[in-house]
């Protein structure tokens, strides 16, 4: 790792900079694709699934059937079936505990309002092919659709692994098809003759499909949030594990060569011992070339203070942060942007991709100073109702009609008078 040592603030911007992605040149390629699929529809999903997967298929092998969802059970081992049935049950367990109660709130006498969740009807989920078969993804994206009671699920994956087919059937999934890249995407996003459209689209994919995501989303297609490459920062001190650390750096970096790894500490013995551990456990991983091209922009941060690791760390929002530090809980309430934090040396953040409970779907490339990682709050519609009593707009109207007659709006003090006069007529009756 590149140490940097007590940097001064004003180079920080720089050093947490992610590389800069040319989404002029990729919405280019982009573009055409999402065309064609709206003009094309299976036609055209057929022909760019053997163009860019080299795949053969016709309009009616797009869906994966249910003999094929059956058959994915007897493929996997009864140790991986478990796994992936614990995990269902821990990430259920979360995601249930965010359901709200619909609470009424009078907000004065008379005038009463209030806030139901529903869920969105249709909703499309993405799981890539690359080189690792995402079924977790399928586990953290079908749990809270699941949960939150949308009527339609569609799964678009190029992959036929049988423990993502194992993992949608669990959660639910309505239909799958055999669609990878851009061409899913745009698939979801307008409807074909065997895709359904669906409303908001959720789901990790590489700069083709997030350029497609954010596309589909100037139409009015919603979608999950912004995303770049995965990344991981870590805060340790003297009393971090330096093995561990080193592994929750690897396990980041091996996603990608564009995945993002950063070290802070205020323990030059740290960060010494961490870089001497690096390259024993790099050369063990099947994936260490990946890891290594990663690594070759990875950063280790020494300041001075910990006011400074923590203002540091904020300005950077990492998508997982990771506080293997002495009283990490407490730390943690100081750090205000961060898609999801770990404490201690024995929470790593595979735990959380994987079977904890929370959900692994996280703002990256800094958006975690706005955003929120997925919840059962993003397969949801929040829906306001209100009801006010003849004796409720007698205290509220005038102050309605006050506004409204401020701001020039007539017919909207109207509505509200008219009403007022048939009260007090009713009442001199």
């Amino acid at each position: 790792m590149n140490i940097i040592p007590f940097p001064d603030r004003a180079e920080w911007p720089a050093l947490l900079a992610r590389p800069v992605q040319s989404t002029e040149q990729i919405e280019a390629v982009v573009a055409p694709i999402l065309a064609r699929v709206r003009a094309g529809g299976d036609a055209a999903l057929v022909e760019l699934a053997q163009q860019f997967d080299k795949v053969t298929l016709d309009a009616t092998q797009l869906e994966v059937t249910s003999d094929v969802l059956d058959a994915a059970e007897n493929q996997l081992s009864v140790v991986l079936k478990a796994a992936i049935r614990q995990a269902y049950q821990n990430i259920r367990t979360f995601h249930e505990a965010q359901r709200q109660t619909v609470e009424k709130i009078e907000t004065m006498p008379g005038v009463t309002c209030w806030r139901k969740s529903v869920g969105i009807e249709r909703v499309g989920l993405y799981i890539p092919g690359g080189t690792a078969p995402l079924f977790s993804t399928v586990l953290m994206l079908g749990v809270p659709a699941q949960l939150a009671g949308c009527r339609e699920v569609v799964l678009c994956t190029p992959s036929n692994h049988p423990a993502i087919y194992f993992a949608a059937k669990l959660v639910g999934i309505t239909k799958i098809f055999r669609l990878g890249g851009a061409q899913a995407i745009a698939a979801m996003a307008y409807g074909t003759e065997s895709v359904p459209q669906v409303y908001k689209i959720f789901g990790p994919g590489n700069q083709y499909v997030t350029a497609a995501k954010m596309l589909v989303a100037k139409e009015g297609v919603a979608i999950d949030m912004p995303a770049g490459p995965s990344e991981v920062a870590v805060y340790a001190d003297d009393s971090a594990i330096p093995a561990f650390v080193v592994a929750d750096l690897l396990s980041q970096a091996e996603h990608g060569a564009d995945s993002q790894v950063l070290l802070v500490s205020t323990s030059k013995r740290l960060i010494n011992s961490v870089n001497l551990t690096m390259s024993t456990q790099l050369g063990k991983l099947p994936r260490r070339d990946l890891a290594a091209k990663a690594l070759e922009n990875s950063k280790a941060i020494l300041v001075e203070t910990h006011a400074d690791a923590i203002d540091l760390l904020n300005q950077y929002a990492a998508e997982h942060l990771i506080l293997s530090v002495e009283n990490a809980e407490a730390v943690s309430d100081e750090i205000i942007n961060a898609g999801s934090i770990f404490l201690g040396n024995y929470t790593p953040e595979s735990a959380g991709d994987y079977a904890s409970g929370t959900n692994h779907t996280l703002p990256t490339n800094g958006f975690a100073r706005a955003y929120s990682g997925v919840s059962l709050d993003s397969f949801v519609k929040k829906i306001t109702v209100q009801h006010i009593s003849p004796d409720g707009l007698q205290v509220l109207g005038p102050v309605v009609e006050a506004m409204a007659e401020a701001e020039s709006l007539d017919a909207h003090k109207r509505a509200v008078s008219i009403r007022l006069a048939s009260l007090t007529e009713a009442n001199l009756v």
